[in-house]
Parts: C-alpha cells; sequence; structure tokens
C-alpha cells in the first residue's frame, strides 16, 4: 500500500483506534480540529491542518517550516553490526565513517528494494538506521541469525526544519554550534535548549534542511518543539503538515518507498546504481542484480496542462508503457510534474508521450531526468543560498 499523500487522500478517510498506531509525542502542540493523519512506519503523522499548501510551499522555499515527520531509526548494536549491515544493505558499510549519514538500500534475495533508508555510524558497534515506509524491523530480525547483534527501536521521533533560514535557526538552537561548516550529510550531537540531541543535515524536500532525533523518554518532547519554534520565529517558521513537503520532495526527486518504488522494482530501474556496490560479496540480492539489465525505467513526466495523478497510464501511440506513481502541480515550475515507471528500459528520454488520466482524458508529456531542477542539489548542499520568487 503506497503512502500517496495526493488531495483526494484528504477527502477518503476513516476512523480508526488512535491506539492501533504510534502517536506522536509532538501531538500536543501540532494537533488541530482540521488535522488529517496518515500512516508511514507505523506511526501517524499530519498530511493536512487545514492551511493552504501553497503558503506553506513558499515558506519552505523562501524562509522554513518545521515538520514532524514519522521516519523511524532502527538501532543496530554488537560486534556484529558491520557484518550484518554488509549481509542486509546494498552499500558497503565499511566505508560509512563517524560523523556521516549514507543514503542505503535492502533488496529481497530477487534484487528488489525492499527498503530505502540513511544509515548512520555512532561507532564500531552502534549503527542507526532511519527506515521509510514498511516493517524493516522485523525484516532485519529475520536475518539476524547467526550474527552477535541487537536489534531495537530507539524510540526515536523526528523533526525536520527545512528551508533557507534552517541554518540560521540551528545555529541558533545549538547556541552557535550549528553552523556553514556543518555539511550536507554529517551528522552528530549538540546540545539544543538543554538536551543533548543526535542532529543531521538532511531532509525529505531537496531543501537545506536538518533533522533532529530525540531519544524517547529521555527527551523532554515538548520543551524541544518549544525551544526550536521560539529559535524559529524570529525567521518566519511555521509548522506545516506534509502536502508542501510532499510537492517539494516530488520536484526534488525523491522517490517515496511502497509509493514510487517497491519490490517489484529493482536499483537499477530505479536509477539507484550508485549505492548498490556489487563488488562487496553476499549481500542479500547480490545474485539477482548481477543478471540485472542496468537501464533505468522511472524518470519524471512534464505536462503543461494537467497534473499527473498517481495510477495515471503513459502511452506510446496505442500501447501503455508505463504509469505515474506520484505527482504534483509545481508552484516553481507551473506545471504539472510526476514519476513514469516504464514497464522496460527504452530510450524514453526526451520523449514526447501521451499522459492519460483516470477520468480519461488524455494529455501531452515530456520525458525528463530527475530531479526536476537543481540536477546537482546545490540548494540542498548550501551551494545556492538564492531566495527563489513567486513566479507571477
Amino acid at each position: 500500500m503506497g503512502n500517496l499523500q495526493e488531495l483526494s487522500d484528504l477527502k477518503k478517510t476513516v476512523k480508526i483506534s488512535e491506539r492501533r498506531f504510534e502517536e506522536s509525542p509532538f501531538i500536543e502542540r501540532t494537533n488541530s480540529p482540521n488535522m488529517v493523519r496518515g500512516v508511514y512506519a507505523g506511526r501517524y503523522f499530519p498530511m493536512s491542518i487545514g492551511e493552504d499548501p501553497i503558503e506553506k510551499y513558499w515558506l519552505l522555499r523562501q524562509k522554513a517550516l518545521i515538520f514532524d515527520v514519522p521516519e523511524k531509526p532502527i538501532e543496530i548494536t554488537g560486534q556484529d553490526s558491520l557484518k550484518f549491515l554488509n549481509k542486509v544493505l546494498t552499500r558497503d558499510v565499511s566505508t560509512v565513517k563517524e560523523g556521516r549519514g549514507y543514503y542505503s538500500l535492502a533488496c529481497t534475495p530477487q534484487g528488489g528494494i525492499f527498503m530505502d533508508g540513511v544509515i548512520f555510524k555512532f561507532n564500531e558497534n552502534k549503527y542507526w538506521y532511519v527506515q521509510a515506509d514498511g516493517p524493516f524491523e522485523e525484516w532485519l530480525l529475520a536475518h539476524s541469525s547467526n550474527f552477535d547483534v541487537k536489534i531495537c527501536d530507539p524510540k526515536s521521533r523526528v523533526l525536520q526544519i527545512q528551508g533557507p533560514a534552517s541554518i540560521d535557526i540551528m545555529k541558533k538552537a545549538s547556541n552557535g554550534k550549528i553552523d556553514e561548516n556543518f555539511k550536507y550529510y554529517r551528522c552528530g550531537f549538540f546540545d539544543l535548549g538543554g538536551q543533548n540531541l543526535f542532529v543531521s543535515r538532511t531532509g525529505f524536500t531537496n531543501e537545506l534542511g536538518f533533522e533532529i532525533y530525540t531519544e524517547g523518554s529521555k527527551t523532554d518532547h515538548l520543551a524541544l518543539w518549544d525551544h526550536l519554534m521560539n529559535c524559529g520565529k524570529p525567521y518566519g517558521m511555521e509548522f506545516s503538515a506534509a502536502r508542501a513537503m510532499t510537492i517539494r520532495r516530488i520536484e526534488g526527486g525523491i522517490l517515496g518507498n511502497l509509493t514510487d518504488i517497491d519490490t517489484t522494482i529493482n536499483p537499477f530501474e530505479a536509477g539507484l546504481e550508485f549505492c548498490v556496490h556489487l563488488e562487496k560479496n553476499n549481500f542479500i540480492g547480490r545474485d539477482a542484480l548481477l543478471k540485472k539489465d542496468r537501464r533505468a525505467c522511472l524518470f519524471g513526466l512534464t505536462c503543461k496542462t494537467e497534473t499527473p495523478l498517481s495510477g495515471s497510464k503513459v502511452l506510446d501511440g496505442d500501447n501503455i508503457v508505463g504509469h505515474i506513481t506520484a505527482g504534483v502541480q509545481s508552484p516553481t515550475l507551473q506545471l504539472g510534474i510526476g514519476y513514469v515507471r516504464f514497464y522496460k528500459p527504452n530510450s524514453w528520454l526526451g520523449r514526447e508521450l501521451t499522459l492519460k488520466l483516470p477520468n480519461g482524458s488524455s494529455h501531452s508529456g515530456k520525458i525528463v531526468n530527475l530531479p526536476f531542477f537543481d540536477k546537482e542539489k546545490n540548494i540542498a548542499r548550501g551551494v545556492d543560498r538564492s531566495i527563489p520568487a513567486k513566479p507571477k
């Protein structure tokens, strides 16, 4: 089941026991009568709080937003931690350095993508894997026999502060300890309002941003929230539900597990070959991946006349050749954009194909590389600090 978060999903809701999934420790500060929540990695998160998502989007691009996100850190400890992680992840974990985060995948024995996330190394015997949506803790436990490791949920909830003002906000929140020298995908522990917390310079927007990880019952979550909000207020930071993030993550070419990638697509098809280290022996899925075609099947699609919606068909002439996994209207580009997953590799890039929406209407769409803009990720890396203007 994908986590689509399209506008129509905000009206397709059901009542469910609040104890069925994990509640956010920040709910006292974020709850509103208009909140619509989704479930991701077994956790509730705010999909909407009745806000104008376009207004929030421009706050994200011009100032900063704070998001209460449901991504879930899993802790792996023990003397076989490195050996175990090299077994279950596609990346060579022996190259992971302390103080760095690395994007990595876990594959099925057939080579399909089971999970994506970021691996953090605390020391030789302690790692965190911050997982996307899906039952990854159970997957790790199922493959942990014959390894001296402990796999547990550290009960860490994650906040993201994203946007061009985020570095000034975090500098103030850390009493100057976090500044421009804290580079993209770096991480470490910092005092935030009297609490020692793990922070990484990462996010799910492709904007300059940070993630703050709490430590279960050790963390005073409401005091942390108040501290960050007080630090962010002079810079115009506001709380936002997920819709603005969803728009920006699609513009930024960030893929969603179980939505854009899943066990039926392999890393090469998804354009994620960079984090598959086939020279590393004996990881789950390696034998299957060695036999796979290395050409990509997942691209971007732009449409000037409509918004690509999930489930829309993509046609080459009369032949259905792919479908849309997720799509939005891009406020920056002022056109419809989406991810198209083709069923077979081919010379798709640059082609003009037909987008057929679920309502039966047909539109012209162009196949492009991801991300849709800022190809070098200069915004997220802090190279491009310019503030974008709203298109007229």
